[in-house]
């Protein structure tokens, strides 16, 4: 996660991948949904690093077609050596684009959850 894997997807990217993964960092997502490409940039808010966690949350700045939060947690649980990759956001549009197109906004971020948990899977795969 530290290398932004989660979002090393066809249609999505970070496009500053020297961002570390720090409370107060600046995350700038390239995505091309809809036939329109996209740069949107969020700030990361909070770091979780224990030896059975990882994760950060960020929340999106003026300049994200989207206002609200979004979670990306690594869990490992000892007792039965299972990893949980868990995605939360929380967000409403910002832009009018996005309100005016609500529907298709939604099913790509229902679409990123879905390919950012494959492409997590890979990358364990790989490892």
């Amino acid at each position: 996660m530290q290398q932004w894997i989660e979002f090393d997807l066809e249609w999505v990217k970070v496009i500053n991948p020297n961002s570390r993964v720090l409370s107060g960092e600046l995350v700038a997502v390239e995505a091309h949904t809809a036939y329109l490409w996209s740069i949107n940039f969020s700030r990361v808010v909070e770091v979780v690093n224990t030896p059975t966690k990882f994760g950060f949350m960020y929340t999106t700045t003026a300049l994200h077609i989207e206002e609200g939060q979004e979670r990306f947690l690594i869990e490992f649980d000892p007792g039965n050596e299972a990893v949980f990759y868990v995605i939360e956001a929380v967000s409403r549009p910002r832009h009018v684009l996005a309100r005016i197109g609500y529907p298709i906004s939604r099913t790509m971020q229902h679409r990123f959850q879905r390919d950012s948990i494959v492409r997590m899977k890979h990358a364990v795969l790989e490892s």
